[in-house]
């Protein structure tokens, strides 16, 4: 019976875990006496479960001729089709919205970005709230298992960096060698397996430590949930009204690292060093990252307060130190939450902190296979490795560079495409920046917008602008171009491209 579950379509999967998870809202409806939340998702599992085992029957046996081509296409379908599923409920639990808007809250959720069209978070109930988060949960998880399972082989998602063949190359030769083990099912499944139960745990420890910090049990799930899906939603406008206060951020601050590098969750499928975090690449660019911007935040604030003649005792500098690192982080790894301490280092200098900040540490990113969006850090720290080389053979000029096989390849091949894929993000922005400005909407608004969405940093809107922005107040047709830019970001450019490679369409 499990043998022809998971050798059903991954979409079809996807679907059935879809509606299943309808389930959620609808008891948390129920234990809220929030009966027509409850009704509305209840029915929608029966209805979704139902089309389910239809399409599952009409396409049970079915066999791809191109597996690569036919997951890369699964992923294309279900970011952009699964959240038409996702917002039927919604759309009907929700009064006075449109199915664009409810749409639109399900893409933003489901690819982890976390931008929303209800500012007012009274609006939604709580069981509504618990379904964005949830969503967002399921978009995360998906990303885990998709990254191993179908990116890692045809070297996308970072994976090219380091990789000695191109992108999209020998992937049908790569997808064949596994199917000699295991066919392309089973190791969608072998991977769930061993990346749920981590997950799952992850998310019931944070959610447990927030309520032994006096956290309200349905808000901390929400905020467990959020961060390491890395999407930011929440359903009190973020960790600045939390009831767990500085050591629920604590807590949270030390969760991001599962955004930071997949060494922290995964040592089974890494393949490319040597397992030792400290040593891990990407988390040292990380650390940088965050300690210089911290420091040059702090020190601007710290100068301004000298120039206003404020006296700061320790504990607000020390506050305002870790309001800095903590928002800097939170924006590193593409989550968005802010820190109550933020605003307080602002109100002691009487400066205010430039979001053009945040706006590059959410283009940067997290790691490689995480749920954070953005350039990713590996492809950084290829640039900079190859940058590096570049300045020592300035100055000596027949010096051969050390490090190994692995360092030479990431300092050429690696520093290539990730150049290639850097000027790919770089011309996505210009390009959403130009079609949202089509739509009538303001040049700095559509440069912070574009950004959000590509980069998958929702509340990148709220934060980063001089006045807040928000995506209700857009055109409808600049909402329908965020989405698709939405996706475009999780996916990255490179995976689009390659459905377009001649060896990805052979049998």
């Amino acid at each position: 019976m499990w043998g022809r579950i998971t050798a059903l379509p991954f979409f079809v999967l996807l679907m059935g875990l879809g509606a299943l998870s309808m389930l959620v809202p609808a008891m948390h409806g129920l234990a809220m006496e929030d009966f027509v939340t409850m009704r509305v998702f209840f029915y929608g599992m029966i209805l979704f479960g139902f089309l389910t085992l239809i399409i599952g029957l009409a396409t049970a046996g079915y066999a791809p001729r191109s597996i690569a081509r036919s997951q890369l296409i699964t992923l294309c379908a279900a970011f952009a089709g699964l959240p038409l599923m996702f917002a039927v409920p919604f759309h009907e639990a929700v009064s006075g919205t449109t199915f664009l808007d409810a749409w639109f809250e399900m893409v933003s959720s489901f690819t982890t970005t976390g931008a929303t069209v209800y500012d007012n978070t009274g609006r939604l109930t709580p069981s509504l709230h618990l379904w964005r988060a949830t969503v967002g949960w399921m978009g995360g998880l998906m990303v885990w298992i998709t990254a191993v399972s179908i990116f890692a082989p045809i070297n996308l998602g970072g994976f090219e960096v380091r990789a000695s063949g191109g992108v999209g190359r020998g992937a049908n030769d790569r997808f064949s060698q596994i199917g000699q083990v295991a066919d392309p099912s089973e190791r969608l499944a072998r991977t769930a397996f061993y990346f749920v139960p981590i997950y799952t745990g992850l998310t019931f420890a944070l959610w447990l430590g927030l309520v032994i910090f006096g956290e309200v049990p349905y808000v901390a799930l929400c905020h467990a949930m959020s961060v390491l899906s890395s999407s930011g939603i929440s359903p009190i406008g973020g960790v600045y009204y939390a009831a767990s206060g500085i050591w629920g951020e604590v807590l949270i601050f030390a969760f991001f690292i599962f955004a930071l590098s997949r060494l922290t969750y995964t040592r089974r499928h890494n393949i490319e060093s040597s397992g030792n975090l400290f040593r891990d690449p990407e988390f040292q660019v990380a650390m940088v990252l965050v300690g210089l911007t911290t420091a040059l935040l702090f020190v601007r604030h710290f100068v301004g307060a000298i120039d206003e003649g404020e006296q700061a005792s320790i504990g607000e500098a020390i506050a305002a130190l870790w309001g800095a690192v903590f928002t800097v982080t939170s924006f590193l790894t593409t989550t968005g939450f802010e820190s109550r301490f933020w605003v307080g280092a602002a109100d002691w200098s009487g400066l205010e902190t430039p979001g053009l900040f945040l706006v590059g540490l959410s283009l940067i990113g997290g790691g490689v296979a995480t749920t954070a969006g953005g350039v990713k850090l590996l492809r950084v720290y290829a640039l900079f490795r190859h940058s590096e080389r570049e300045l020592e053979r300035l100055m000596h000029p027949s010096s051969v560079g050390g490090g190994g096989r692995e360092a030479r390849r990431i300092r050429k091949q690696g520093a290539y495409i990730s150049w290639l894929f850097f000027m790919l993000f770089a011309i996505s922005i210009a390009g959403v920046m130009l079609l949202l400005s089509l739509t009538g909407v303001q040049f700095e608004t559509a440069m912070v917008l574009a950004v959000a969405a590509l980069s998958t940093t929702g509340p990148l809107a709220s934060i980063a602008a001089e006045t807040h922005i928000s995506y209700a107040g857009i055109p409808d047709l600049a909402k329908m171009v965020l989405a698709a830019a939405m996706v475009l970001g999780r996916l990255e450019t490179l995976a689009i491209i390659a459905l377009f490679n001649p060896e990805i369409w052979r049998k």
